[in-house]
């Protein structure tokens, strides 16, 4: 402002040396001469300003060498708000962040577009496995997730187009679902199976090698900026010790499922179709099975197998690896292995009814026994006979949308197998206690329980989601 001021001082001084003359001539009367003085005066601070206004802007660009849309943060917030999650070490949730919304996507876009965006350390939690122990779950700040599904929008952009369509793991349009139903076709066709399963994927991903296919395919050199920093993140426990990371990207992490799949894309994917083009697969990231027609053939692509995941740093799993016999009515040679199990189903032979009504033996998938012990722990975990307080609705509101999952998953294939039923059974059969908890008349009653259950069914069979779809106690 000093500046305008003394040029506009200038400006006067100069008007009056030149005897009230300005461009277009003179004035023509003693009142034109002020009017003119003061628009000229208006037109010149107007065009310093406006100088000062694209001086500042100028400079803003070269303090951000890195052009990122402001929208593109609003859209990523969005994304991880319908993902939820618990709040990182910083201990801010998703509802803190978005209280003052505004402000945080603004900062956080200010830093990422200057290059002085540095992730936080990632909590480390540890949680139990399925088939025992425990493992570490990547959970990154708020602020830091957005800045990953930043980072993650940009990145599918550039590789999703290239990734195998046998690849099913965290990409858009492909689920597990579509992998199951993929491996059960080709069962039938091919009479050997490798299946096999990846050790610490995540944890010992080489991150030299994972750069070189990512400065291969991006393009944006913030995001390759960035995807350094990240994978560099240290982990944080839950007794505040800082744990550096020298290998692989936080399971947890937002990003790192498209890393993950862009390095098994060149160590697994492409290999496969160079190698071993007669042999399909279904990758679901770290899980996977090849097919075969032979046990010769399956011998020799699993040692050649072994041998290409060490050089690419990883290791098959010993006790999840293994060369499975697809046998069913036709195939009936006697084998070692004769059944697995792929993202929650068995593959293995079921004596069942074709589709002209014959019973004889098929290879299908079916819902798995862990996976049906898994639920129904996890159904006895919630102590419905505990909560005598509640009415009936209140109970099935609870439970239908973690049943109605579980079912829609499980009930593609073979919905009627034992697994499917007994999990069923034991959802009655909660519901069940929690009557005879509830009202007097039906402790100790059980058969009058049952009954009653039965009734409430028959008046209102789409209560619960299991009897929707045909579960009846």
């Amino acid at each position: 402002m000093i500046m305008i001021s003394e040029k506009v001082q200038v400006t006067e001084r100069r008007g009056r040396n030149s005897n009230g003359l300005c461009r277009g001539g003179g004035a023509r009367s003693s009142d034109e001469a002020p009017v003119m003085g003061v628009e000229q005066r208006g037109a010149i601070i107007q065009f310093l300003l406006m100088k000062q206004l694209v001086t500042q802007e100028d400079f803003m660009k070269r303090n951000k060498p890195f052009e990122i849309p402001k929208q593109v943060f609003i859209e990523a917030f969005g994304r991880v708000k319908a993902n939820g999650g618990s709040a990182g070490i910083d201990g801010q949730s998703i509802s803190d962040f978005e209280s003052d919304l505004k402000e945080n996507l603004y900062k956080l876009w200010n830093r990422m577009s200057s290059g002085t965006y540095f992730p936080p350390p990632v909590k480390l939690v540890m949680i139990p496995k399925k088939s025992g122990g425990e493992r570490g779950l990547g959970i990154p700040t708020v602020t830091d997730r957005v800045a990953q599904m930043v980072g993650k929008l940009y990145l599918e952009k550039e590789v999703e187009y290239i990734f195998h369509p046998d690849s099913y793991g965290y990409r858009p349009g492909k689920s597990a679902l579509d992998a199951v139903g993929k491996a059960r076709e080709r069962c039938w066709k091919y009479d050997y199976v490798i299946e096999f399963d990846i050790k610490g994927l995540f944890d010992n991903i080489n991150h030299e090698l994972l750069m070189r296919a990512v400065t291969f395919h991006v393009r944006e050199k913030w995001l390759i900026l960035y995807i350094q920093r990240w994978l560099k993140s240290p982990f944080e426990n839950a007794d505040g010790d800082t744990i550096t990371r020298e290998s692989g990207t936080p399971q947890g992490g937002v990003i790192s499922p498209v890393l993950a799949n862009l390095f098994m894309h060149y160590a697994f994917d492409k290999w496969m179709d160079r190698e071993f083009p007669s042999c399909p697969f279904e990758r679901y990231a770290d899980d996977a099975v090849i097919h075969c027609h032979t046990e010769k053939q399956a011998e020799a692509l699993l040692a050649r197998l072994d041998n290409r995941l060490k050089e690419c740093q990883l290791q098959l799993h010993p006790e999840k690896t293994k060369i499975v016999y697809c046998k069913d009515k036709d195939r009936t040679r006697e084998y070692e292995n004769t059944e697995f199990d792929f993202l929650g189903y068995t593959f293995k032979r079921v004596y069942i009814k074709d589709r002209i009504g014959r019973l004889q033996w098929n290879f299908l998938a079916s819902a798995s026994k862990k996976a049906g012990k898994h639920f129904r722990e996890k159904i006895k975990s919630l102590n419905l006979h505990k909560r005598s307080g509640a009415k009936i609705d209140m109970i099935a509101e609870d439970i239908n949308p973690m049943v109605r999952g579980w079912l829609n998953y499980f009930r593609k294939y073979n919905p009627s197998n034992s697994a499917v039923r007994l999990t069923m059974e034991c959802i009655n059969q909660r519901i069940l206690k929690w009557a005879m908890c509830k009202f007097k008349r039906f402790r100790g009653r059980y058969s009058r329980t049952k009954r009653w259950l039965k009734e409430v069914s028959q008046r209102q069979p789409r209560l619960f989601a299991h009897w929707a779809m045909g579960y009846l106690p």
